[in-house]
């Protein structure tokens, strides 16, 4: 039941508003109604992320970066063919942090910062990107847990930043070619527990209770992580049910033994109850 809750993603937005919680602005619209479609758009104005509904994970079947007068229908193609609802939503800015929560206890907070890659003068923004994706080939998961899908949100992404797939970037001009996190590399990812003022803790810890979640992997997105989410803008983004454990290992920084201090403490909890 948990974990249909948690994939229904209209559902939790509705759950955590209820609660006060911060989430984007967003329309729910069937797949194939382009008309609601550019109406959300419209009314939400800058750029928005179109996604599905429900029954989506690792950055399946999203795409960021979506103006208004653009082509829809790729996008609500892309997120359709993971749901029968699609969801228009404020692409709010800001950092991506992962908060590692057990029975709304903090274990561990990650800085996730989008995927980039360097100039070095010569070299396409492309090639660059096919000779990343053989150092993490060769590298394996040391390196990233996945390789760079060149799709509509490396495009987007490139757009905003002025760029596009056959622009050459400057000598060790870093440029940003993808807004969805989870084809990052592990240098792009911080340790962030330190960083993160206590409301915005309490906050996901909140956003766990409310799903009804042990184990629970909160994404939020803020411009300062020192301050309260109302007022810098944030939201509770997604609250993940069965967390990866990958950022908080295989990181820019020392790693976090997650599953060790996990373990530990579920073994505390049995030893105390029996």
């Amino acid at each position: 039941m948990t974990l249909e809750v948690a994939g229904n993603k209209p559902l939790v937005y509705r759950m955590l508003a209820q609660r006060q919680i911060p989430v984007p602005r967003h329309h729910v619209c069937r797949r194939d109604d382009l008309a609601a479609a550019r109406r959300a758009v419209a009314a939400l104005g800058g750029p928005c992320v179109i996604k599905p509904a429900v029954a989506s994970s690792a950055g399946a079947g999203i795409t960021t970066g979506v103006m208004h007068g653009q082509g829809l229908a790729l996008p609500m193609a892309r997120a359709g063919a993971y749901s029968r609802d699609v969801i228009v939503e404020d692409q709010v800015g800001g950092g991506n942090y992962r908060l590692l929560y057990l029975d709304g206890e903090l274990i561990d907070a990650v800085l996730r910062r989008p995927p980039a890659i360097h100039g070095d003068g010569r070299s396409t923004v492309r090639q660059l990107i096919v000779s990343e994706n053989a150092r993490r080939a060769s590298t394996g998961a040391e390196a990233a847990q996945s390789l760079v899908r060149i799709d509509r949100d490396v495009q987007n992404t490139l757009h905003a930043h002025g760029y596009h797939l056959g622009s050459i970037p400057a000598s060790g001009a870093a440029v940003q070619i993808k807004t969805i996190v989870n084809d990052n590399r592990r240098e792009e990812n911080d340790g962030a527990a330190d960083t993160l003022c206590q409301s915005i803790v309490a906050c996901g810890s909140a956003a766990a209770e409310a799903l009804g979640v042990r184990l629970a992997g909160v994404d939020v997105i803020t411009k300062d992580p020192s301050v309260p989410l109302s007022d810098s803008g944030g939201v509770i983004l997604e609250v993940n049910t069965t967390p990866g454990f990958y950022y908080h290992y295989l990181r820019k920084d020392e790693g976090a033994a997650v599953a060790a201090i996990i373990l530990r403490r579920l073994t505390e909890t049995v030893s105390e109850e029996t």
